[in-house]
């Protein structure tokens, strides 16, 4: 989801996501909670992170639980590590209802995090 956000915010930047687990596919709720909002990330994949070791980044940015201590294994080269951690809501137990409501509060919190932190650092780069 915070790959599609930042996506949506400027079409300039590149923008790949990878995560120490990747399924190879996107959970689908995910993409359901973005599509509501008119972003398509149907097309975006999981990759591991291996796959980018060899890349230069400005941003490595962790999002969820146990990645934040996994991520000094990431030995490519990069500017700015960060952690904006939220909780997965893929772990979300209960009635349909509620997994799809920590969905759609999950998305929201990422929006929020992730416009600030375009604002207030990535675009004033650009």
């Amino acid at each position: 989801m915070a790959h599609g956000f930042l996506q949506s915010f400027d079409k300039r930047i590149n923008v790949q996501s990878a995560g120490t687990e990747a399924s190879g596919k996107l959970n689908e709720k995910a993409v359901a909670a973005m599509k509501e909002i008119g972003i398509d990330i149907s097309h975006h994949t999981s990759d591991p992170v291996d796959k980018y070791l060899n890349d230069e980044w400005n941003y490595v940015i962790t999002v969820c639980g146990g990645a934040n201590e996994a991520c000094p294994t990431f030995t490519g080269k990069v500017k700015h590590r960060l952690h904006i951690g939220f909780d997965d809501p893929s772990h979300a137990t209960g009635t349909d209802e509620f997994i799809w409501s920590e969905f759609i509060r999950v998305r929201d919190e990422i929006k929020a995090a992730f416009y600030k932190l375009y604002t207030e650092d990535i675009k004033p780069q650009i």
